[in-house]
């Protein structure tokens, strides 16, 4: 909660109308979310500008207004927020006065704030985080994947007072952005949860997506903690540029947090014993993957930091949903089993994916539905095809390819021994849907994963509601 001369004060906003005493509680930029009594910040956008929908923001019940255009050209709204008894203010920037707020909002805060990033795997990450501290915990956590300039200043204003734990998944495309976040978030607690390949068509190569990623654990405060995969060959470096002590938690001896005995069961859910300096526990996961052992053991070391017990954390654990999209599990009406991942994709989390459909059992036929990855830059070539020889390998029964770069995955897989007809090159997801329609049967299980840009959740929607 705050009020509108506070604003003011940290944004250096001009007052167009209204009370600089008005009180506001939440802060948003979608007005179909605005409630009574918050903030609407009006956001210019590419295709929505959030000055477009101030008047419904107030109807909603809007308490304050930030805007950037000037009184002239908000005579209307200026009119309406007086019947609503609103308050109006005007800054240089929208964007910026959000991060102000959101770093004023974070120096009120005395809760351990805990910074996820890297390159595949940070999302579900957070999810498991969440999950193994929710239940002793007090928690915010960053909402789907709202881990970029917008987001995670609004993650950081939902935080109150008597939060324990502020878990910000920080995304970045390039140099300087994951610095920016945590000069806002300012966390004490950071994990990298790897350095791949995703971003080199920005960034040049991967030691440069090491130096992006490692800005995390450059901010943290000597008295802080960071949390490194101990199987990353970037970990060495990176530990080197942290102030703070360094927990590292993987699958070699070097590591502190560490797993043995890995079982799958036969919808590939991974079982494991966790072995960590605080005591041992059987981890049993809900969701499908062997390469989630990494993700939960990244989870364990956090929680562990926190005080958690190794019991708590197993029961945490097995209670842990995963956010939309990511080995997302569900059964069609007609027996098919969808694997959705198409929330995004790189080599790392693409081989991964593929990996699991394989080690699943089923009395149907394996399927991959695989699409684009993105920004790959000059792997981009050798990337896709040594996917296609993965799935060739893997004895999955059909490859379905959606889009030009993912025609390399059918190049790849048909030069690994793939028969020719088991292969479908597909132009788009929709061209994909048709194809899945006279292929599908009952008790096949179809993985679906592509970059965001590929949109494949649409291939997922089409198998679970046939046209």
């Amino acid at each position: 909660m705050t009020d509108a001369d506070t604003i003011i004060t940290v944004t250096g906003a001009e007052l167009l109308c209204g009370s600089g005493e008005a009180i506001a509680s939440d802060v948003v930029i979608d007005s179909r979310k605005t409630k009574p009594g918050c903030v609407f910040v009006a956001l210019p956008g590419e295709r929505v500008d959030g000055h477009d929908y101030c008047l419904t923001a107030l109807e909603g019940g809007a308490r304050v207004l930030i805007v950037t255009r000037d009184a002239a050209a908000l005579a209307s709204v200026l009119e309406a927020a007086k019947r609503h008894d609103a308050t109006v203010l005007r800054v240089p920037d929208a964007l910026k006065a959000l991060q102000q707020l959101a770093a004023h909002h974070r120096s009120r805060l005395h809760c351990n704030v805990v910074g996820i990033t890297g390159s595949t795997g940070k999302t579900t990450t957070k999810d498991f985080v969440s999950a193994a501290l929710a239940p002793l915990l007090r928690v915010v956590y960053t909402e789907g994947n709202r881990n970029n300039e917008i987001g995670v200043p609004l993650t950081i204003l939902r935080a109150g007072l008597d939060t324990d734990v502020l878990i910000v998944e920080m995304g970045m495309r390039g140099q300087g952005e994951i610095a920016m976040l945590c000069e806002i978030a300012r966390p004490n607690l950071g994990l990298i949860t790897n350095v791949g390949t995703s971003h080199i068509e920005i960034l040049g190569s991967q030691e440069a997506v090491a130096e992006a990623k490692g800005e995390l654990v450059r901010s943290l405060p000597a008295d802080g903690c960071a949390f490194l995969n101990g199987d990353d060959a970037f970990t060495d470096i990176i530990a080197e540029w942290s102030a703070a002590p360094v927990v590292r938690w993987g699958l070699s001896e070097q590591c502190e947090v560490t797993a043995t005995g890995i079982v799958l069961d036969s919808e590939s859910r991974p079982t494991f014993e966790l072995v960590s300096p605080q005591g041992g526990a059987t981890i049993e996961l809900p969701v499908p993957g062997r390469h989630n052992v990494y993700n939960a053991l990244a989870a364990a070391a956090i929680a562990l930091r926190l005080g958690v017990s190794p019991v708590a954390l197993a029961e945490g654990l097995g209670d842990a949903s995963l956010s939309a999209m990511r080995m997302e599990v569900f059964e069609s009406a007609s027996g098919v089993t969808v694997i959705n991942d198409a929330y995004n994709a790189n080599p790392v989390s693409m081989h991964a994916a593929v990996e699991t459909l394989a080690e699943m059992q089923t009395a149907g036929r394996k399927i991959a539905v695989l699409g684009d990855m993105a920004e790959l830059g000059s792997l981009t070539e050798i990337a896709h095809f040594r996917i296609g020889e993965q799935v060739a390998r893997s004895g999955i029964d059909v490859l379905v390819t959606v889009g030009p770069r993912a025609e390399r995955i059918a190049q790849g897989a048909r030069a690994e021994g793939m028969p020719a007809d088991d292969v479908r090159p597909c132009a788009e997801a929709a061209e994909a849907v048709e194809v899945l329609d006279d292929l599908l049967a009952g008790g096949d299980i179809v993985l679906v994963k592509a970059s965001r840009v590929m949109g494949l959740e649409a291939v997922a929607e089409g198998i679970v509601n046939p046209r």
